[in-house]
């Protein structure tokens, strides 16, 4: 294999991932912050949420406001650890790996736009 073609692929694919990553990241805080004035601020948001389920308590700000904590702090490891992520590759495929933190990241977005509607809903 040759290095620098590896190194190349890598990168493009790794701009490519940090950009999306980071629109992703975008739009769950601006669907946070847009729930954020319609959801009931309570201590525990789960019991309206599913009255069924009253053994777990969540604020409503950790409720909406977890989830792009976490896609924030994934995008800013993508940007300032481009040069561990290339070096440390745990598949042959680059692609493939891309495409695996491309599956996850996009699980962790929908959660959080997942939530804030149900925020919304319940504010409506």
């Amino acid at each position: 294999m040759d290095l620098k073609n590896n190194s190349g692929e890598f990168s493009r694919l790794h701009n490519l991932f940090t950009f999306h990553l980071g629109i992703a990241v975008m739009l769950s805080w601006a669907t946070s912050l847009y729930a954020a004035f319609y959801a009931p601020w309570v201590r525990n948001i789960r019991p309206l949420l599913d009255p069924t389920n009253v053994g777990q308590v969540e604020s409503t700000w950790s409720y909406l406001f977890i989830l792009p904590v976490v896609l924030t702090a994934a995008w800013l490891m993508s940007i300032f650890g481009q040069k561990i992520f290339a070096q440390f590759q745990l598949m042959k495929n680059q692609a493939i790996e891309f495409g695996v933190a491309a599956i996850v990241a996009f699980g962790v977005f929908y959660l959080s736009i997942d939530r804030a509607v149900a925020a919304m809903l319940l504010g409506m």
